[in-house]
């Protein structure tokens, strides 16, 4: 049985986050404190003391899971995984834990990231809607049959598919949703319309800061977003990388390749357990599904 350890993404923060580990680890300290000098920021101050509205700052969010599943990841003996995934941002925790990417040049790209994603929720303001209890299929061809931008964005797991896009087009694939069978049709809180062509203008400019950034084989597959399949070649980690700012998170699809290449025993490290619902629903056979918050 192969073990999978696989890496949150946005919205999976909570107040108090990873404090835990930052009293009780001193090489977690050393990279905490190491992270608020890189950020220009004492991070650590508004993870483990600031409210949710706190954390939902953009500069914020992103590095703070990032900080929590890969400073996690390190500092755990046991970290010796057969494959990894994260699911959106997670990807970029996955990469460092796995050591394609160096924590530092890690973390800098996610900072960017974040703000880059920013911007373009200024430039072309978008929503996004989770759609349950409808056929990934169905979803599919609803949303290309509506006038304007509107793509299934993550792949969650089956009966549960975010849509990305317009406004406008969001909410008329919305109703078409329901008309179809949707159980939930909801329009979600976010800035914009992640994993979707309008975020293009983010993906413009990480483009420079991902070729510039170092990457190296990594100590095992890391499935990724775009593709869902396993990679080890540094080139085409980057690519695929890069692609994921304006693609889908075909999040089901990886998991059933890591439980079909023998995946049988899931760890969900970093905060919250999202990805332990969604692992649940998508790998019927694995052995065990658990998640690290601490040491």
């Amino acid at each position: 049985m192969k073990k999978a350890y696989v890496f949150p993404g946005q919205g999976s923060q909570f107040p108090g986050m990873a404090k835990e580990l930052y009293e009780n680890d001193a090489r977690a300290k050393e990279m905490f404190e190491k992270a608020n000098s890189v950020l220009g920021f004492r991070i650590t101050d508004i993870m483990f003391e600031g409210t949710q509205d706190d954390l939902k700052q953009t500069k914020v969010t992103q590095p703070a899971i990032f900080l929590h599943s890969v400073i996690l990841a390190k500092c755990l003996q046991d970290f010796k995984p057969d494959m990894v995934a994260g699911h959106s941002l997670g990807e970029f925790s996955a990469l460092v834990a796995a050591g394609a990417l160096d924590f530092e040049e890690g973390l800098r790209l996610v900072s960017i990231r974040a703000k880059a994603m920013q911007k373009a929720c200024e430039i072309a303001p978008g929503s996004m809607a989770a759609i349950i209890a409808l056929p990934t299929e169905t979803v599919e061809d609803l949303c290309h049959s509506i006038e304007g931008i509107v793509i299934p964005a993550n792949y969650n797991c089956e009966g549960q598919v975010v849509i990305s896009g317009e406004k406008e087009a969001v909410e008329a694939a919305c109703v078409k949703m329901k008309e179809a069978g949707a159980k939930r049709a909801l329009i979600l809180p976010v800035g914009g319309a992640f994993h979707s062509p309008l975020m293009e203008p983010a993906r413009t400019e990480l483009a420079d800061a991902i070729e510039k950034a170092r990457f190296t084989r990594p100590i095992c597959p890391v499935y990724q977003n775009v593709t869902a399949l396993p990679s080890t070649d540094p080139d085409e980690i980057k690519e695929n990388l890069l692609k994921q700012l304006t693609a889908p998170v075909r999040w089901t699809q990886s998991i059933r390749n890591m439980e079909n290449d023998g995946a049988g025993h899931y760890v969900e490290i970093g905060p919250g357990k999202v990805l332990q619902g969604l692992i649940a629903k998508i790998a019927a056979q694995a052995e065990s599904i658990e998640g690290h918050q601490s040491i």
